[in-house]
């Protein structure tokens, strides 16, 4: 997502606009840097986890499994922002906790291959990085002046390094870039889901700006329905009664949660 940041803020403010933001925000900045490696580290893991879960879980139980990062970003933005909310979310997170937790005991009638507990437990820890990361980010966000595309490539900037640095403190993934280049294992699916994923952020910037967050719940819940679709006929995934009760349960609460009242005017 680094480069379309550049290219958005580069096309907005010029090429000497950015180099000189670059400079202002980023050379001379680097304490800034440092509070936003913050959560850049934090996603570098995340992934991480996301990646070891998938390895665990199919598809469409992950995407159910993933949606714990409501509960996580609720709950760090209680006590990190001092937010408050409503009854009818808390309820909709009790209704998010159940419905995961079917989604997972679902889970276990997968093959004796995959070991669904430590997905979930990658999945439920994904997601604790997840809402804190987003929380603090939001927090930095709303202290400070700078613009959110500013931040945004502040923080790429820091995730590149510590994503570097990942890679060559690995022995084994060092062996394997040092053997046969940076770029090996880059096949078409790679860079597709690489592709998808930077597009996939700068849609849901768009949505949050240009929408709202119900529209945004719609969106989440369409992706889960799409993941068992794709599942059942592409990896033989066969979704029990149990995990559809459980993803339908947390459909539920993914709209009761963003659920606003549409004020009347007298």
């Amino acid at each position: 997502q680094l480069p379309s940041y550049l290219s958005t803020y580069q096309s907005i403010n010029g090429i000497t606009g950015l180099w000189f933001a670059l400079r202002e925000e980023i050379l001379l900045k680097p304490i800034e840097m440092i509070k936003l490696s913050v959560p850049s580290l934090l996603y570098t893991i995340q992934n991480n986890l996301l990646y070891y879960a998938l390895s665990h879980l199919d598809a469409a139980t992950f995407q159910v499994g993933y949606q714990v990062k409501i509960l996580t970003t609720a709950v760090f933005s209680v006590l990190m922002l001092g937010k408050r909310l409503t009854i009818l979310q808390w309820f909709s997170l009790i209704i998010l906790t159940i419905g995961v937790s079917m989604a997972q005991l679902s889970a276990q009638n997968l093959s004796s291959s995959q070991n669904t507990t430590l997905g979930f437990v990658a999945v439920l820890l994904a997601s604790v990085t997840s809402g804190f990361s987003g929380v603090y980010f939001e927090k930095l966000l709303k202290s400070s002046t700078t613009s959110l595309w500013m931040r945004n490539i502040q923080m790429g900037s820091s995730s590149v390094i510590l994503g570097l640095l990942t890679v060559y403190v690995n022995p084994k993934d060092r062996e394997i870039v040092t053997t046969n280049g940076f770029f090996y294992g880059y096949t078409w699916i790679v860079i597709t889901v690489i592709a998808l994923q930077a597009i996939g952020g700068l849609v849901v910037a768009v949505v949050v700006k240009y929408a709202d967050n119900i529209l945004k719940g719609f969106a989440a819940s369409f992706s889960i329905v799409t993941s068992c679709i794709a599942s059942y006929l592409y990896l033989d995934f066969s979704p029990t009664y149990l995990f559809i009760y459980g993803a339908l349960l947390v459909n539920l609460s993914m709209y009761l949660y963003s659920y606003s009242p549409v004020k009347i005017d007298k």
